[in-house]
């Protein structure tokens, strides 16, 4: 492989994109290619159904200014950022994966040279089972995330669509081959 690589993990509320990840991270720990990234969130921790570093909005705005992210956006009344160890680890030839929103795939497509996309997808029923089972949100809220979801993949050619409606073994073997395939 020749410089890194940063993949973007995608898709609507509820297609099982943590799981995925999870999955694909103890599937891959041997693989010294990969490094899967944890995002920072204005949003407490403590979630089992999402790994990530839990900041105050106060500190997320300073280390925001500060320039300590490689990417940061705004999505559902949070705040997001990927760690600026993604640069650092992407100069090492890595291969960089995060979960990140459509929204700002473009912006990372501009300040990244290699950038693959992974749309995780799952239909409506799936996503609000899902949703409901892990408990962060009201119906009402739950409804509207659903309402709000755009289906269709981010266009692009460095764009995969995984359908993760299936069993979870099915959906990770596709993930790693895609994860393993953008490593070439």
């Amino acid at each position: 492989m020749t410089g890194g690589r940063l993949v973007l993990v995608v898709g609507p509320s509820g297609a099982g994109k943590d799981t995925l990840l999870r999955c694909a991270e103890a599937a891959l720990r041997d693989d010294g290619r990969f490094r899967f990234v944890r995002r920072v969130i204005t949003r407490a921790g403590g979630d089992p159904n999402e790994d990530h570093v839990a900041l105050s909005l106060e500190e997320f705005v300073k280390r925001e200014r500060a320039g300590d992210f490689a990417l940061a956006w705004r999505a559902h009344g949070l705040c997001y950022a990927l760690p600026g160890c993604v640069d650092t680890l992407l100069a090492e030839s890595r291969v960089v994966v995060a979960n990140v929103s459509r929204g700002v795939v473009g912006q990372a497509r501009n300040r990244f040279g290699r950038v693959g996309v992974i749309h995780v997808t799952a239909s409506t029923r799936t996503r609000a089972r899902r949703l409901a089972g892990r408990g962060r949100e009201s119906r009402d809220e739950r409804l509207r995330r659903l309402a709000r979801t755009v289906e269709d993949p981010v266009p692009g050619p460095d764009v995969r669509v995984l359908d993760n409606d299936g069993p979870l073994d099915r959906a990770v073997g596709t993930m790693v081959t895609m994860l393993v395939a953008l490593a070439a």
